[in-house]
């Protein structure tokens, strides 16, 4: 399936290296940019949650939320085939590829499309470049920041709007559409039938500004083959 996989994690430090993911996002956007659904859930970082003052995830929180490893399979079947979209999206790709690295799967090359460097050119009002700025620059409403669902879809909405003036050149989308990606089997630690714990927080009810359906189903997560 080709398209968009706008992504967003929160993580426990700045450093993909010694830090980990404790919360991810992901949503789908067709090639024509409409929804085709989400997925959410906070991680078990095995470890500290780090800075719960920027993202509000306090330890107990990550308390039965999935491992990586065992979410892992369902995040290739998302990514797989689309263009990776994120604002600042060389952080997000960053930690999710050290994340994958650390269960012996290496990520393709793949294109992504940065928010954060498409606002500077469609947004020269903002008065800053982070998502908020920009959001605000493009006169969305208030959103939950800092939730990684809550800035997969603004940066989803943010995206719509900048494509609406500028096109996304067709090679990206068919590099990605062509390019093989890994699968990867059901987590032991699940057993055969036990389900994928996803936790997910509560967030407002999201109306983007392009259109009533969004954001599309929620996606869960099956612990892949």
């Amino acid at each position: 399936m080709t398209g968009y996989a706008v992504v967003d994690v929160e993580a426990s430090g700045r450093s993909p290296w010694r830090h980990r993911v404790v919360e991810v996002a992901v949503v789908l956007l067709d090639a024509r940019l409409r929804p085709e659904g989400e997925f959410a859930t906070l991680i078990d970082p095995v470890g500290p949650v780090g800075p719960t003052h920027v993202h509000r995830i306090a330890q107990e929180d990550v308390v039965g939320a999935p491992r990586f490893r065992e979410v892992a399979p369902q995040l290739l079947d998302l990514l797989a085939g689309r263009v990776l979209v994120g604002h600042h999206v060389t952080c997000d790709h960053a930690f999710l590829d050290r994340e994958f690295a650390r269960i012996g799967v290496a990520l393709p090359p793949v294109p992504l499309l940065c928010t954060m460097r498409m606002a500077r050119d469609q947004l020269p009002e903002a008065v800053g470049w982070g998502l908020a700025a920009c959001a605000a620059a493009a006169g969305f409403g208030p959103y939950p920041a800092h939730t990684a669902l809550g800035d997969a879809r603004a940066t989803a909405d943010l995206l719509r709007h900048c494509l609406g003036a500028v096109a996304t050149p067709p090679a990206e989308l068919h590099a990605a559409a062509e390019q093989p990606w890994p699968r990867l089997a059901r987590a032991r630690s699940l057993g055969e039938e036990r389900p994928v714990p996803l936790v997910r927080r509560e967030l407002p009810a999201h109306r983007s500004p392009h259109d009533a359906g969004y954001p599309g189903p929620s996606l869960t997560a099956t612990g892949g083959e």
